[in-house]
């Protein structure tokens, strides 16, 4: 139970990592008419997530239990798949607010050495091989990392389509709980894969996420 209860802590919305700052392309998707449908809003969802368990997850699941001299190789392989310029800064600086956050609350994990040696050897300290590799040192099972970050990344977006005013919060609270019912499918082979088999299936996505910096007025960053 203790274990459940600082998940659920990381979770939680109000913790400063930065993640609320960002749309990740939803908002560009929604004004250039990429998305204009409640129906549409599922299926891009759906991509969303897909995405994050063949591309992101792996590097999750291969940082939670990397060996230290294999983290390296990891860290520039995340870097060079980053191929959005916006989303890659914003990387940068979600992980190092996520680093010295995880840094505060496991002091035993030795993750405030970590950031520094990850300083001295300018390694990109990019969010998500950080999340997994600090979850892993803090001691928690990778399964239960793993659906932490897809809960994550499901609510952050339906949270920036409520911003938006796409839909309302009750409808976007219900989304949230419809998704959770594939996420098992989701999960199936994310365990198994590891960094080195990421792959990226939506290229949409990296489009509109592209196409922000053309965005009159934002709300989000990129």
């Amino acid at each position: 139970m203790p274990q459940l209860a600082r998940l659920l802590h990381l979770a939680d919305s109000a913790l400063p990592t930065g993640s609320f700052a960002y749309s990740y392309g939803l908002e560009s998707s929604l004004t250039f008419g990429l998305l204009r449908t409640e129906t549409e809003f599922r299926a891009y969802l759906y991509s969303f997530l897909q995405q994050a368990v063949e591309f992101e997850l792996p590097f999750v699941t291969s940082a939670a239990t990397v060996a230290d001299g294999d983290l390296g190789a990891l860290l520039a392989e995340y870097d060079a798949q980053l191929l959005t310029p916006a989303l890659y800064q914003a990387s940068l600086t979600q992980g190092k607010n996520w680093l010295k956050l995880l840094a505060t609350f496991y002091p035993e994990a030795g993750l405030a050495e970590l950031g520094y040696n990850l300083a001295q050897h300018k390694l990109p300290a990019h969010f998500v091989p950080l999340f997994g590799l600090s979850l892993g040192k803090a001691g928690f099972v990778v399964a239960d990392i793993q659906l932490t970050y897809l809960h994550l990344a499901l609510r952050d977006q339906l949270s920036a389509a409520i911003r938006l005013g796409f839909i309302g919060p009750m409808a976007g609270h219900l989304l949230q709980h419809d998704f959770y019912g594939i996420f098992e499918s989701l999960l199936v082979s994310a365990d198994i894969r590891p960094y080195t088999e990421a792959t990226r299936c939506t290229f949409l996505l990296d489009v509109a996420q592209l196409l922000h910096d053309n965005i009159y007025s934002r709300l989000f960053q990129n």
